[in-house]
C-alpha cells in the first residue's frame, strides 16, 4: 500500500531534497555559529539571519506550508500520507523545518485556527502565521499537576461581560520564547463543575497582552531551544475579549484532541528522519575508523545493530504511513489506536538508534562537535511531549481491551 510515493508526493520529496542538498546541509555549521554568537551577547532569544535568509527561497520552490491538510486561501491541501515522506526529511535537522514555515507548535495551533476558528479570528491570526510573520506558542501543561491527564488543567478562565479573565501558570510553552511570537493559545477551566471533559475551554491570547509574564526559559538536556524555547509563563488577571474564545466554551479538550493527533505524528515522521540520519552517520563513522586491526564495520556487534536499525526504523516508518493513511480515511479520532501506537514506537526506535550511533562515534558523540548528543535530547523529550509513552500505552490497552466487550 505504501511502497511507493504518490506522484504529487515524489515530485514534491525531489524539490524538498535538493533543497536540503543546496541550502539546508551546506549552512548546519553557520546556523549554529549565529546561535553560538547570540548566547555569547548574552541573548539567545533572537531571530535567525540564515532562516530568514532561506524562506524566500522555499516560497519560491513552491515548499511552503506543506504540513496544512485542508487547504486555505492556496496554502496546503495536502494529505498526511503525502506529507509523510517531507516531514522526514525535515527531522534530518531539526532548526530547518521553520525554513518551510513548517515548524512546530505553529503547525498545530494554524491546523487548529484553520479547523476551529472564526473568520474574524483567521484573518488576525491565522492569514499572518501562514505568511510566516509572526509565530505562535500554545499553553497547556502546568507545573502543578500531571498534565499528561488535560483534564487536570487549573488555569483559570472566567467570563466577566464581554471579556474572559484568565489566571495560571503554565510551563514547558513551546515558541514563547520566539521574539515574533505574538499569539498563545491557553488552555484553561471555564466550568469546574461542568462534566469532566467540559470544563475546559481554549483562547486566543495576544502576546503582549496586560498581565502575561514570561518567567523564564526550561532547558531541555541543558538545550536552551532558543530561539523558539520552552518557558514557563504566568497569567495573572489577563482580559481577553469573548470573542477570543475557540469554538466555545468547554470544547476545550475536543479541540485538543483534534490538535494534538497531527502534531503526534509530524513528531513521529520527524524521528524517523532523526534515525534515518544517525544510522547513516553510525555507517560512515564504522567504515573509517580501525580499532584491533580492522575497521569497526568489520565487527560482527555493529552488524547486528546496523541490521537492528534498519529493522527498526522501517518498520516505525510503515507504522507511520499507515497512522497517516487512516487518518486521511477515517479521521483522526478514528484513527486513535494507529496515532497513539506509532507515537510510543517512533521516538523509543530513535532513542535507540540514534544511542547506537553515539557509541559508534565514541565520545566525540556525546560531544558538540556531531550532532548526535542534541538529536538524542530531543528525540528522548518527545517520548514525553503530546503524552507520554504511558498514556498512549494505555489507550492502546483499553481500545484492545473493548474488542472483546
Amino acid at each position: 500500500m505504501f511502497a511507493e510515493p504518490s506522484p504529487k508526493c515524489r515530485e514534491l520529496l525531489d524539490r524538498l531534497d535538493a533543497f536540503y542538498a543546496e541550502h539546508i546541509y551546506p549552512n548546519e555549521e553557520r546556523y549554529h555559529r549565529e546561535m553560538d554568537a547570540f548566547r555569547r551577547q548574552g541573548n539567545a532569544w533572537q531571530v535567525s539571519p540564515l532562516v530568514e535568509e532561506l524562506k524566500p527561497k522555499a516560497r519560491a520552490a513552491g515548499l511552503w506550508n506543506m504540513f496544512l491538510p485542508h487547504p486555505y486561501e492556496g496554502n496546503g491541501g495536502i494529505s498526511n500520507l503525502d506529507y509523510a515522506p517531507l516531514c522526514e526529511v525535515m527531522g534530518r535537522a531539526g532548526w530547518s523545518a521553520e525554513v518551510f514555515n513548517c515548524s512546530a507548535p505553529d503547525t498545530g495551533n494554524m491546523e487548529t485556527l484553520e479547523r476551529y476558528g472564526t473568520p474574524e479570528q483567521k484573518t488576525e491570526w491565522l492569514r499572518p502565521l501562514l505568511a510566516g510573520e509572526i509565530r505562535s506558542a500554545f499553553l497547556m501543561t502546568e507545573p502543578a499537576v500531571a498534565s499528561s491527564d488535560a483534564t487536570n488543567i487549573q488555569c483559570s478562565i472566567r467570563r466577566e461581560g464581554d471579556e474572559y479573565v484568565i489566571n495560571g501558570r503554565k510551563w514547558f510553552s513551546s515558541g514563547a520564547g520566539s521574539p515574533r511570537c505574538k499569539l498563545f493559545i491557553v488552555m484553561g477551566k471555564t466550568d469546574p463543575d461542568a462534566p469532566r471533559h467540559a470544563q475546559q475551554s481554549m483562547v486566543l491570547v495576544p502576546r503582549d497582552a496586560k498581565g502575561v509574564t514570561v518567567l523564564r526559559h526550561l532547558s531541555v538536556f541543558g538545550y536552551d531551544d532558543a530561539p523558539h524555547g520552552h518557558m514557563e509563563v504566568l497569567l495573572q488577571d489577563v482580559r481577553v475579549p469573548v470573542t477570543n474564545m475557540l469554538l466555545g466554551e468547554g470544547r476545550g479538550f475536543e479541540i485538543a484532541q483534534g490538535r494534538l493527533g497531527p502534531g503526534r505524528i509530524h513528531h513521529c515522521m520527524r524521528s524517523i528522519g532523526a534515525a534515518e540520519r544517525a544510522l547513516e552517520m553510525m555507517c560512515a563513522r564504522l567504515r573509517e575508523r580501525i580499532a584491533f586491526g580492522k575497521p569497526l564495520a568489520e565487527q560482527s556487534v555493529w552488524h547486528e545493530r546496523i541490521a537492528e536499525s534498519r529493522c527498526l526504523i522501517d518498520q516505525a516508518r510503515l507504522l507511520t504511513l499507515n497512522a497517516a493513511w487512516r487518518m486521511d480515511m477515517v479521521g483522526n479520532k478514528a484513527a486513535r489506536a494507529e496515532i497513539a501506537m506509532i507515537k510510543v514506537v517512533a521516538p523509543n526506535m530513535s532513542c535507540k538508534v540514534v544511542d547506537w550511533a553515539i557509541q559508534a562515534h565514541g565520545a566525540a558523540g556525546v560531544s558538540q562537535d556531531f550532532w548526535l548528543a542534541e538529536a538524542y535530547a530531543h528525540q528522548r523529550t518527545v517520548r514525553i511531549v503530546d503524552g507520554p509513552d504511558e498514556v498512549h500505552r494505555n489507550a492502546i490497552a483499553k481500545l484492545e481491551l473493548a474488542k472483546g466487550r
